[in-house]
């Protein structure tokens, strides 16, 4: 016998869930949040979820946007951003902070405010400060609304380089050497901060990295051969931070791992390789998005390089008390030890990313991939687990 209901049943079909997809944001990384967010968008199965794109602009403005993947994609080398993307120039998409309420609330100057329907889950593909950092994770919780990736602490830790690194030397993890420069030092005595950077080169050797703390897809760092350098690159790197970590140059492959989380646990994918790419002194911002270095997966590594690497990434993974998802970046150094650089909460999904690449690799496709994200999101609760 048939279970559907009759021509003449008022008894409706089960609702979808409602994916809410949050995007763009306040950090330098915008841009790559929203060609993230496209990809995701063009691959999510509207069959299963019902789908809501919400853009952050660059002001922190929750914008009511198109749902237009092909909009959001490099265009003669141009970046894309939510301001082109909304579709009111003032319109204002509200999250009430009430978890007995998860409704969206759209508002315009003028206008009563309108009602969007409920949403189960927050996919927030955001990338930086202001949205992979713990602050939107900390308004989700609020607001009792389910989310793709790390929880609060394991975002924070994330994305600030310094006690990303304490934490895995913490537990017994490789990590390489390096140097912090916070405000307050390079800001009321920045000639005893060159100095400690000096002396770190003294130890290591030059050249040192340069970096943004608490940043992203390689923006704002320099690779400083000589103290001659020194001004310029601390100048760019707290254009995104002021805070400032100093790194030593580690000689060898660089290797990455993605790991997803499974009902029985987190699982690693197999590793990439990224080949050094011949116009960049390093692997920058523009080698990644621009000029699309093409990593190569699976890594060319020996059995048990493979096996070590995907113990290293899943260890990162649980170290840092992370959820969903996580890819785990590498050295392989000429001596053959693998020292873990950093890891990524929600690394980029464009359609050259790394981690959708290297699960592809491992039989997970990519439609399967968003489908196992948003899967694990709605089965965990917030608030503390």
């Amino acid at each position: 016998m048939s279970n559907m209901p009759s021509p003449h049943s008022t008894e409706q079909p089960p609702r979808k869930p409602r994916v809410a997809v949050v995007f763009g944001g306040r950090s330098s990384e915008h841009a790559i949040s929203v060609l993230t967010a496209g990809a995701v968008l063009r691959a999510i199965d509207r069959a299963k979820y019902d789908v809501l794109p919400i853009g952050i602009t660059t002001e922190g403005r929750w914008a009511l946007t198109a749902d237009d993947p092909e909009r959001m994609a490099i265009a003669n080398r141009a970046l894309p951003n939510v301001e082109q993307l909304a579709e009111s120039p003032d319109g204002s998409v509200v999250l009430p902070v009430d978890p007995a309420n998860r409704e969206i609330v759209y508002t315009e100057p003028g206008a009563v405010p309108k009602a969007l329907g409920e949403v189960d889950v927050v996919f927030p593909v955001l990338h930086g400060p202001y949205g992979e950092d713990g602050t939107l994770q900390g308004l989700l919780e609020l607001s009792g609304v389910p989310y793709v990736g790390a929880g609060v602490l394991a975002s924070a830790v994330g994305m600030d380089k310094e006690y990303m690194k304490r934490v895995f030397a913490s537990f017994g993890l490789p990590v390489g050497p390096y140097e912090v420069i916070r405000p307050r030092e390079w800001e009321q005595d920045p000639v005893a901060a060159r100095r400690k950077v000096v002396d770190f080169a003294a130890e290591h050797g030059w050249p040192v990295f340069i970096k943004p703390a608490r940043a992203g897809s390689s923006m704002g760092i320099s690779k400083v051969d000589e103290i001659s350098g020194l001004d310029a690159a601390m100048a760019e790197a707290r254009r995104h931070d002021p805070k400032v970590i100093v790194e030593a140059l580690l000689s060898g492959r660089e290797i990455e791992c993605g790991v997803l989380e499974f009902e029985d646990g987190p699982r690693a994918s197999v590793p990439a390789w990224i080949p050094p790419v011949t116009a960049h002194e390093f692997y920058d911002f523009e080698a990644k998005y621009i000029d699309s270095a093409e990593g190569v997966v699976p890594a060319p590594l020996t059995a048990e390089e493979t096996a070590e690497v995907r113990r290293l990434a899943v260890a990162a993974f649980e170290a840092a008390s992370c959820e969903g998802l996580v890819r785990a970046d590498f050295f392989l150094t000429d001596s053959g030890q693998f020292v873990i650089n950093e890891i990524n909460t929600m690394p980029g999904f464009t359609p050259i990313s790394m981690y959708p690449r290297m699960w592809q690799e491992s039989g997970v496709g990519y439609p399967e991939l968003i489908d196992r994200l948003l899967q694990a999101a709605l089965r965990r609760s917030t608030g503390l687990r």
